[in-house]
């Protein structure tokens, strides 16, 4: 939240700069922060992760927008391990609406992206366990547009991974770590809130 709190600022002092379009929207560059709340949603994952990010938007079209990004992501599995992911991937960005001229402007969202996850032990951080996967993504969000260069976004995605399954169990006073294949996909959903600030048009 401090990390949103500061680009809010260090915007407001741009925000009255005018936003010059060169041709259509096609060609608008953002930058931008957020926070992710996920809520992992497989077996001992069911606990929420807190984290945050940072984004960039290159918008193809008045309508076909895509955002590249970085997340990362904290959360509990249960009382005895901890959970730490970072996620770097790209969605496309849907506008079914072709006015941006709007406070409120919806959209839908498809992507992939690579994702390294890491398990450890609370009582002894040389015992974990690691893995790298991608995943793909996909949900709907929301702009409010606060001036013509900066708006903030509301966005809910599910995620689902494509790798291995990795658990972590507790036998005793021991935490053991494993990784297995199997028929169904662990996954998690994500809710994002993010700040984005148009620094120019490219073409």
């Amino acid at each position: 939240m401090r990390l949103l709190a500061v680009f809010i600022l260090m915007a407001l002092g741009a925000m009255a700069q005018d936003l010059k379009i060169k041709n259509t929207e096609g060609g608008l560059v953002s930058l931008g922060v957020r926070t992710t709340i996920s809520t992992f949603n497989h077996g001992e994952f069911d606990n929420t992760g807190m984290g945050v990010g940072g984004q960039c938007r290159v918008q193809f079209a008045d309508r076909l927008n895509s955002d590249w990004f970085f997340d990362y992501i904290t959360g509990n599995v249960e009382d005895f391990a901890y959970r730490t992911d970072y996620h770097i991937g790209w969605s496309v960005i849907f506008y079914p609406t072709k006015s941006s001229d709007v406070k409120l402007r919806p959209y839908i969202l498809a992507g992939h992206c690579f994702d390294y996850t890491r398990l450890t032990d609370n009582s002894d951080r040389g015992n974990f366990y690691e893995r790298w996967s991608s995943a793909i993504q996909g949900g709907g969000g929301v702009h409010y547009n606060l001036t013509r260069r900066m708006d903030l976004s509301f966005v809910g995605q599910y995620m689902i991974h494509l790798g291995n399954h990795v658990h972590a169990h507790k036998h005793g006073n021991l935490v053991e770590f494993h990784e297995k294949k199997g028929s169904s996909l662990e996954g998690h959903l994500l809710f994002h809130i993010g700040i984005n600030y148009k620094i120019g048009d490219l073409w």
